[in-house]
């Protein structure tokens, strides 16, 4: 059976059979994954936005929404070091009733490539170790919810000033959110999508492909940050749960988060990490550049927090 028809079996299967509900013990996997897997971050003050180098020379200077910087100030919380994997999000959808939603049966398109299932092969853009692309926002807020309800912990979607924030290490000025601060590309997706190898091994620092691509590497393929988060720039983008406005003046200055639609971007919620989208050009691979996606976009993967000043405890 060829890669395309073998695809089209599963995308089939999908598509007319109910996932089952997972175990338990799987339900508990995921919760202990992801209290292992926060990564404290220290409050303080920052100027949220593009700040530019020690020389004053901007980092995104082809985008007017992230000008000028405004001075924020942050209570400390915690971060997923990773983005969710699929196979979190998978279990998360079977637990919840949902997974059955996204199928091409229902009108689910994206469905056609990348079925909501998981499974245990590395070369399978379905690989639970790769990070989910939500089929929506919504999705991507109820799972940090979900995590929420099941932990008793204040898991949520991060704000964008928190994203900003972790990415830059506390808020330093700096353009990438890798191990050195510069980019080294993966030479992995930069072939055409029939000579791809997904085992291909790992080089560089980092992933930037298109969009339209649904391969990824496993999560924490590259090396971490100093702050010990791993593709803030690079992998997939990833959703906060701000609504979309153009600059920051509508932010307050403490734990800011626009909560309020606006009229002219109703409907759209703030993504960053646009190395995840391929979108590279004239710095919009840097930690600074910003976007607003309409909810239903389905490109998007993402990472929770957990918004409580203290390192979190170990819980029995």
């Amino acid at each position: 059976m060829t890669r395309v028809s073998a695809l089209w079996f599963v995308v089939l299967f999908a598509g007319c059979s109910s996932p089952e509900a997972p175990s338990d013990d799987e339900i508990v996997e995921v919760l202990d994954r992801a209290k292992s897997n926060l990564v404290f971050v220290e409050g303080g003050e920052f100027w949220l936005g593009d700040v530019g180098n020690e020389s004053g020379v901007l980092f995104n200077p082809m985008a007017d929404d992230n000008k000028p910087p405004k001075r924020i100030e942050l209570d400390g919380f915690s971060i997923l070091k990773t983005e969710v994997t699929w196979g979190d999000f998978v279990t998360f959808l079977r637990d919840v009733g949902r997974a059955e939603d996204y199928t091409i049966d229902n009108g689910f398109t994206r469905a056609v490539t990348l079925p909501i299932i998981s499974n245990d092969d590395p070369a399978s853009p379905n690989y639970k170790h790769k990070p989910a692309r939500s089929p929506n926002f919504q999705e991507a807020e109820n799972y940090c919810l979900w995590l929420a309800e099941k932990t008793r912990l204040p898991f949520s979607l991060p704000s964008e000033a928190q994203w900003e924030y972790a990415a830059r290490n506390r808020g330093q000025a700096i353009a990438f959110a890798t191990d050195t601060g510069e980019v080294e590309l993966d030479k992995y997706l930069q072939r055409p999508s029939y000579a791809i190898d997904p085992m291909q091994p790992v080089s560089g620092n980092v992933l930037i492909h298109s969009s339209l691509d649904v391969e990824r590497r496993p999560v924490g393929s590259y090396p971490p940050s100093p702050l010990g988060l791993h593709d803030m720039t690079g992998n997939v983008a990833e959703w906060t749960k701000d609504w979309f406005r153009p600059g920051f003046d509508h932010l307050s200055t403490k734990n800011p988060v626009a909560i309020e639609p606006s009229r002219e971007y109703a409907g759209k919620r703030v993504v960053r990490d646009l190395a995840g989208t391929g979108d590279h050009l004239g710095g919009s691979a840097t930690v600074y550049a910003r976007v607003g996606r309409e909810l239903d976009n389905y490109l998007y993967g993402f990472r929770c927090v957990v918004n409580q000043p203290e390192p979190i405890k170990e819980l029995p």
